[in-house]
């Protein structure tokens, strides 16, 4: 049996957090850091960490800790940053441009065509990336391999988005719309629910204050 796959998904989640803050250290010129002194620096516990890495491989040197270059190397290939991801991205509106304009090829990721349906946005650039008419999405998926797709149009038009992206091949979804995506066991989908973000801090908030 694979190992990697009885890893839980709170453990996955965790490993771009280690992967930014190592990359600060990296900044900073910092060689070597021990289990305790990451956990301070990121918030959790010494034996978390460990536990965490231990999932991947045997990283650390009893009495060293980390080589902080060969951890950040490793937990890059373990996160699949070894190879280049080409993506699409669907709805250009506020969310889609600010999501267009980030520097995500940094993390290898290659947004390769931007599409919508307003005709008024058609043909505008953003990061020298020009935004298509979303009639020619099935035809650019055909030809061409895209891994994934970030869906940034309204809910009511989510899922036909989705079934689209799915039919042309995209085994990835980045889904930003409101609404929970009905998908095959082979695609994956990570979903960034903005309005549930916000009302967990409202609760923290509230939670806080009564």
């Amino acid at each position: 049996m694979d190992k990697k796959k009885n890893i839980s998904m709170a453990v996955i989640k965790r490993l771009p957090k280690y992967y930014r803050y190592l990359k600060e250290l990296l900044k900073n010129d910092v060689e070597r850091i021990s289990s305790k002194e990451l956990g301070e620096k990121i918030g959790f516990t010494a034996s978390q960490i460990r536990q965490d890495l231990n999932n991947f491989g045997d990283f650390g040197q009893q009495g060293y800790g980390y080589n902080v270059k060969d951890l950040y190397n490793q937990i890059g290939l373990i996160l699949g940053l070894d190879r280049e991801y080409t993506a699409v991205l669907i709805g250009a509106g506020n969310i889609g441009q600010a999501i267009a304009n980030y520097r995500f090829n940094e993390n290898g990721l290659n947004i390769a065509a931007i599409f919508d349906a307003n005709p008024k946005l058609i043909g505008i650039k953003i990061r020298d990336v020009e935004i298509k008419d979303i009639d020619y999405l099935d035809s650019f998926l055909a030809e061409n391999n895209i891994d994934m797709g970030i869906i940034c149009v309204p809910r009511n038009n989510a899922q036909a988005v989705c079934d689209k992206l799915v039919k042309g091949g995209v085994k990835g979804i980045w889904n930003f719309a409101p609404v929970d995506l009905v998908i095959p066991e082979d695609v994956m989908v990570e979903n960034v629910h903005l309005s549930e973000s916000l009302l967990t801090l409202i609760y923290l908030l509230h939670d806080q204050e009564n």
